[in-house]
């Protein structure tokens, strides 16, 4: 899987350099050069978060066939239409949103294959990995786009990413998922969706890592949105330098990736990404104030290696810090921060560029580059052991009146009596806990405390099926089951807690 996703990226690489280079020969405005980069990372925005979704829910490797599939056909059909010279800035743009909308439904599913290959203690060094594959890549695929580009034709070069495809095809084909069949209800996927989105929106960690995802991409997407101006008003290179531009960033990046583990030594997640951050502001700066080659293809060596650190350590921060049960849909709402903010970046820069000047936008993302890293003093990354986030038990199951099971949404009350003098700590650990709740299906949450009786206390929180409701007994993980235990610990014995289920009556 490894080598085959390596030959994909690789031919992804060379139809970038050919599809920015065939759109300076169509046109030489810079909002259409950095729309190339917006339409292969918008339909990440657009259908990421489903197709996590189904990554979940149904056959994996059925789905992966058919998303290579519809990149196969949409890259074939741009390379046919480049060589009968019938692309248009627009045809060409629609066809790359088609060959990304493979790509945003492949990616949050081909992510969640990694537990199954690796054993736990070396999911980190496997996340590291893809990061390696991808800047391998990078560093391969625009030297030889270039090259081809140069000896033959766009339309070629399309063809050849075309073929990439074959391989991945091949070697999913070949792969049978290990994955046992869960024993749980099986999700709609509307209310899947939502599961997801609850899950990330009620969890610090993650926005915190969103958050700073989103500042890094937008400002360091303009390097390479706005590389292929520079290297062609700037330093008067054809495609073939183009490509060894990148071939350096590439370079680059496969050194960052053999540094990595000598960094997660001593830096903690959010240094690393403050040096990447630092490290690419650097690198605009001499992008935008020196025009000779040889020191701009340095810089992108020293870019790339920024890259890999920063990208590497958001990636696997984040997919470290979410559950089994939620792991492709909670990837996909990062690669939606991501390419949102490439596709949204690269089009910013384009229209700065092209108002105020290329070498003045690029020093505007320099500056941005350089003061995005103080976001992390006030939202700092967490570290959670993955055994924290693994089941935390079975909970006992609510009896219910009649064989079926209810309809309608579910409201869930706890009473507490809590311990003399405790009221106040009950209180503050049932609010933390309401992210808890949330994460695991709760659409509303609240606390009140009785007027006549201040010890006793009320929690209420609701679900919005009895399937989801059993579904959240199984979501609850091991962090989650200590903090209620802890809560309990507060309560007074004498007055055990006290669980109802209240259902809507229908009429």
């Amino acid at each position: 899987m490894w080598g085959a996703e390596l030959v994909s990226n690789v031919g992804s690489w060379m139809q970038t350099v050919a599809a920015q280079w065939l759109m300076l020969t169509l046109t030489s405005s810079a909002v259409y050069v950095t729309l190339v980069q917006t339409a292969a990372s918008l339909p990440v925005v657009l259908f990421a978060v489903l197709a996590g979704t189904i990554g979940d829910l149904f056959d994996r490797r059925r789905f992966l066939l058919i998303t290579q599939t519809v990149m196969l056909v949409a890259a074939t059909a741009l390379g046919l239409l480049a060589i009968a010279g019938l692309v248009t800035p627009w045809v060409l743009l629609a066809l790359l949103f088609a060959v990304g909308t493979g790509q945003a439904l492949t990616s949050p599913t081909w992510q969640t294959l990694q537990p199954e290959l690796v054993a736990a203690a070396e999911r980190p060094q496997a996340i590291s990995l893809g990061a390696v594959n991808q800047n391998l890549a990078r560093a391969i695929g625009p030297a030889i786009g270039g090259l081809l580009l140069a000896a033959t034709s766009a339309g070629t070069v399309f063809l050849a990413n075309a073929a990439t495809f074959l391989a991945v095809l091949a070697v999913i084909w070949w792969w049978h998922s290990t994955r046992p069949k869960d024993a749980l209800p099986r999700e709609h996927v509307a209310e899947a969706v939502r599961a997801g989105g609850r899950y990330v929106a009620a969890s610090p960690a993650l926005r915190a890592i969103l958050l700073r995802a989103g500042l890094f991409t937008f400002f360091a997407s303009s390097i390479w949105a706005l590389l292929p101006l520079t290297a062609h008003s700037q330093l008067h290179l054809g495609s073939g330098g183009y490509g060894l531009l990148l071939g350096c960033a590439g370079l680059g990046a496969l050194g960052g990736a053999a540094v990595l583990p000598r960094l997660r030594a001593r830096l903690k997640p959010g240094a690393q990404l403050s040096a990447g951050s630092a490290g690419l502001a650097a690198v605009a700066l001499i992008q935008a104030l020196v025009h000779i080659t040889a020191l701009v293809a340095l810089a992108l060596v020293i870019g790339g290696l920024a890259w890999i650190v920063a990208l590497s350590t958001l990636f696997s921060l984040y997919q470290l810090t979410l559950p089994q049960w939620v792991k492709a849909r909670g990837m996909s709402f990062l690669l939606v921060i991501f390419q949102g903010g490439s596709a949204v970046g690269s089009v910013a820069f384009g229209v700065a560029a092209r108002d105020i000047g290329l070498s003045s936008a690029v020093l505007v993302a320099a500056a941005g580059l350089a003061v995005s890293p103080l976001a992390g003093l006030r939202y700092r990354f967490l570290d959670i052991p993955a055994a924290e986030l693994r089941p935390g038990g079975s909970w006992p199951a609510a009896k219910l009146a009649t064989d079926s099971p209810p309809g309608g949404p579910v409201m869930v009350s706890v009473v507490y009596w809590a311990l003399p003098q405790r009221e106040q700590d009950l209180l503050a650990a049932l609010r933390d806990a309401r992210f808890s709740r949330r994460r695991t299906g709760a659409s509303s949450w609240r606390v009140w405390q009785d007027i006549s009786e201040p010890t006793r206390i009320l929690e209420q929180f609701v679900v919005a099926s009895w399937d989801e409701h059993v579904l959240q007994h199984a979501r609850v993980s091991t962090r989650d089951q200590r903090r209620y235990d802890a809560i309990r610990a507060m309560t007074d014995p004498a007055h055990p807690v006290t669980v109802t289920h209240w259902l809507a009556p229908r009429p």
